[in-house]
């Protein structure tokens, strides 16, 4: 319990050492990141169109950066968000009409996420490297 400028004592959030960990916990939270990087992910496609935009040298600095390592590892990281954020989203709306929320099924639904989110960002990644686009 805890007091606060003369207000009765009140209970505590459950912390991280009460709780232990479990899917659908960390599918909440993942699902809060990966919202958070698709505001991020939308900043650098702004910043594509700007860069096409200045002109082809603009352009072409802009490409070369995203065509480095690090540029396709930010955007294989924005392909596996967008595709968890997808699916979880969809998870929810499943949710929202009143079904899947029995502890084993919900944990299920979960790691189903998560397995489409890496098959379907892997899969993608290995159409675009087959077809020339990266």
């Amino acid at each position: 319990m805890t007091e606060t400028s003369g207000l009765p004592p009140r209970p505590l959030s459950p912390h991280l050492s009460i709780w232990r960990w479990h899917v659908t916990m960390f599918t909440s939270i993942a699902h809060r990141v990966t919202g958070m990087g698709l505001y991020a992910a939308a900043l650098i496609a702004a910043g594509w169109a700007v860069s096409l935009a200045s002109g082809p040298e603009v352009y072409g600095a802009y490409m070369a950066l995203l065509g480095s390592l690090l540029g396709k590892l930010v955007l294989f990281a924005i392909t596996l968000a967008l595709f968890y954020h997808l699916a979880n989203g969809i998870r929810h709306l499943v949710w929202d009409f009143g079904y899947g929320f029995k502890i084993r099924t919900a944990d299920f639904s979960g790691v189903v996420v998560i397995a489409f989110a890496v098959a379907a960002s892997i899969g993608l990644w290995i159409v675009a490297a087959m077809r020339g686009l990266l």
